[in-house]
């Protein structure tokens, strides 16, 4: 008779290299110097030289880093069995206070670059997290893809327009690119009707929610948050969406902390895809984070459901702090 075999057993976590591949997250991606990457870690220079050193000659760090820190791996967890994801990524942020914006984006460009293939057509949002994305997804030629714009331009951004996210990622793989030809806000719901009945728009949102992947972010309703803070909205209709109950919008989705449609104007203005037309959508990617973002987040796990949330450290453990 032979010998039963030995169950396996996960294997513990390896310090040395957490602490490896945490300097060469804060090094290369957070983009801090090799003394404030020492601070950070409560090491000397010469230490984290060393550390650095040894990430690169163990392929730890390439154009991505390929390791992942156990405390990151365990937040994904809670987070997928609290709100029911495929998949969480969890981008690490060794400043509780730094803006996540640089790590969510290398954690979402990493990510994006693995869904993508030949064949597909991506329904795309916009937002600065997106667009500080564009460098860390890997571009390469494929056949037969559609990048589509969830919502119309802002005919006054010069950076974080919709359109220019669309058609520069579109560019990355030689794709065939879908605007739509209309401000994300209009002046009044009839106009939004005229362009969506007699304007050709609703073929494009008809288009966009037979798409099989939806890259989205999600924005808060502070003034720091992109909308405002480039003058999208007014400070009048920012107070007034807060007045009615918006915690923040997807694609000018404007949300209530369940995850509802609140009750205003400029939901009615709004030239983009639907809530109901999203869900829709096979298979959602949500990419957002930030102390001002973890209500619209919340709020936006439930109302889209999405397969996966890319954010980092600090705003998972909001999330899962509120019950």
């Amino acid at each position: 008779m032979g010998t039963k075999p030995k169950p396996l057993k996960s294997e513990a976590p390896d310090p040395s290299q957490q602490q490896r591949v945490r300097a060469a997250w804060i090094y290369y991606v957070e983009g801090r110097t090799q003394n404030e990457v020492a601070e950070a870690l409560g090491l000397n220079r010469i230490a984290v030289t060393r550390l650095l050193s040894e990430a690169r000659r163990r392929g730890e760090v390439a154009i991505r880093i390929t390791s992942e820190l156990a405390t990151s791996v365990d937040l994904q967890q809670q987070l997928q069995g609290r709100y029911g994801l495929e998949s969480a990524i969890v981008a690490p942020l060794s400043d509780p206070a730094a803006d996540p914006t640089r790590v969510i984006a290398a954690a979402a460009g990493a990510h994006i670059s693995d869904l993508m293939a030949s064949n597909m057509t991506v329904g795309v949002g916009w937002g600065r997290t997106l667009h500080t994305a564009l460098p860390f997804i890997e571009g390469r030629s494929l056949e037969n893809v559609r990048v589509i714009s969830l919502l119309g331009g802002i005919a006054q951004a010069r950076r974080f327009n919709p359109a220019e996210f669309a058609w520069q990622f579109a560019e990355l793989y030689d794709a065939e690119g879908f605007l739509v030809p209309a401000p994300a806000l209009v002046d009044s719901a009839q106009t939004k009707h005229a362009l969506l009945e007699h304007c050709g728009l609703d073929q494009i949102f008809e288009m966009a929610e037979a798409s099989d992947l939806a890259i989205l972010s999600a924005g808060g309703i502070s003034n720091i948050t992109t909308s405002y803070r480039l003058g999208h909205l007014t400070e009048a209709e920012r107070q007034s969406l807060m007045a009615a109950g918006a915690v923040g919008d997807v694609l000018y989705n404007f949300i209530d902390a369940q995850g509802a449609l609140v009750d205003h104007p400029v939901n009615d203005r709004a030239v983009a895809i639907s809530l109901a037309r999203l869900a829709r959508i096979p298979r959602k990617v949500l990419i957002s984070g930030g102390a001002e973002k973890v209500a619209v987040l919340r709020a936006a796990l439930s109302a889209l459901r999405p397969n996966t949330l890319i954010t980092d450290e600090q705003t998972a453990l909001a999330l899962l702090a509120h019950v």
